[in-house]
């Protein structure tokens, strides 16, 4: 029985399990972040190049 609790008490695959999750889940937050904000870049892009266009549009 002392020995299954030593074993017990030595393995540390559940941490590194926990450990790749935190990991797993930092690189998730930093991928939706840069999503969000190229997102945001691109629409606002095609916001001026769409008011640009209709500038365009009434001048002529």
């Amino acid at each position: 029985m002392s020995k299954l609790i030593a074993r017990f008490a030595k393995d540390e695959s559940g941490a590194t399990a926990i450990e790749y999750g935190l990991i797993a889940a930092l690189i998730s937050v930093a991928l939706i972040t840069g999503a969000t904000s190229l997102g945001t870049s691109l629409n606002n892009t095609f916001q001026d190049i769409s008011s640009k266009m209709v500038d365009a549009e009434n001048a002529n």
